[in-house]
């Protein structure tokens, strides 16, 4: 399999690259770990007439904290993120998600931002993203903007990003009681189901991935939760059109989701 003919550029910093997006207009794509984008040019799914790298841009590889939330590069590689002292503290959830992806070479190439902005309907990175109640910061011709993490995710492989914009960071409330479990894709290891809940002030935040077209909030469990994790898990499919595929059926996608919901929800402490 041999992509159409492109045009390779690298970027050195973001506003390179972000002026390269805007010279190319809709002909071009960002390279950053290339687990989606490679694949897709490869089967011609997409055929950008540039490619622009974004991989080695340095100010987006940090992680550090403000106040009270993690302030995220969107180059940083998942082995970063769930290897980060300072994520596994503030943010075990994101810790967890990020080292149940793939494998480790995956791990070591594949970054939050290029994950993020794909927006895969079976991520491990969306659920604890809208639990959390985290914003994605992204950057185009027209400046910077954060965007919620709920107004983010619009459908499958479909986000808020527009198409001269980049993720330059994500801003993760920190929460340090959180747990994100998974039923993995044997092969893959994408979530046929995935659920991150979070411990607030207010009972529980609870992120649902795998379930349907794309990831989200299960507000209905959030309401419904009062103690009792399984009489509150029964709410994880409230309101959705739950997917079924080759591997999981419709209707046991929807049981695995109540479970691992539960199963969240008692690991919290």
């Amino acid at each position: 399999m041999i992509p159409a003919k492109f045009e390779y550029i690298k970027a050195s910093s973001v506003s390179e690259a972000l002026d390269l997006l805007a010279k190319h207009g809709d002909d071009a794509q960002l390279l950053a770990g290339g687990h989606s984008l490679v694949p897709a040019m490869k089967l011609r799914l997409n055929q950008p007439g540039a490619v622009i790298d974004i991989g080695k841009i340095e100010e987006l590889k940090n992680i550090s904290e403000d106040d009270n939330h993690l302030v995220i590069g969107a180059g940083c590689t998942h082995e970063q993120v769930a290897t980060s002292s300072l994520v596994k503290e503030n943010a075990k959830a994101l810790a967890q998600a990020a080292s149940s992806i793939g494998d480790l070479q995956v791990r070591n190439m594949g970054t939050i931002g290029g994950s993020l902005a794909h927006a895969d309907p079976a991520a491990d990175y969306p659920a604890v993203i809208l639990a959390t109640g985290a914003k994605i910061v992204v950057e185009g011709s027209s400046g910077k903007r954060a965007i919620d993490a709920a107004d983010f995710f619009q459908g499958i492989f479909t986000t808020a990003l527009e198409g001269n914009e980049m993720i330059t960071e994500v801003h993760v409330p920190k929460a340090e009681n959180g747990v994100y479990l998974k039923f993995s894709q044997p092969a893959s290891r994408f979530a046929v189901v995935g659920c991150a809940a979070i411990k607030n002030a207010n009972g529980v935040s609870v992120g649902l991935t795998g379930v349907t077209d794309t990831a989200y909030r299960a507000s209905a469990v959030e309401e419904a939760y009062n103690g009792d994790s399984k009489a509150a898990s029964e709410h994880a499919v409230d309101g959705v059109e739950v997917m079924g595929d080759h591997f999981a059926s419709a209707e046991y996608r929807s049981h695995l989701a109540k479970v691992f919901t539960e199963r969240a929800l008692n690991a919290l402490t």
